[in-house]
């Protein structure tokens, strides 16, 4: 009986340390749709506070334009805006 007690608790420590780290590495993995008034969008995975004279609107990761809306998709690593067409790292 004590066996079985010692292998029920491990069993529930380790099912709790796994759903630990299934929660840890799902909550880490954030994105952001961010677009500029020239109708310039681009991916974020960092939080970033853009100014305000930037122009720019962070929407969320799931956020589509609409059928008549005009943007075009650029993708860039690292921290930065796109402005007239270029990518400016700040």
């Amino acid at each position: 009986m004590k066996k079985l007690n010692k292998l029920m608790v491990q069993g529930a420590f380790a099912a709790l340390v796994g759903a630990g780290a299934l929660a840890a590495a799902s909550t880490s993995a954030s994105a952001a749709v961010v677009c500029n008034g020239e109708g310039e969008c681009w991916h974020t995975h960092d939080a970033y506070n853009y100014p305000t004279s930037y122009g720019v609107v962070v929407h969320p990761d799931n956020w589509r334009w609409g059928h008549r809306d005009h943007y075009r998709w650029h993708e860039h690593n690292g921290r930065g805006y796109w402005h007239n067409g270029g990518w400016i790292t700040f």
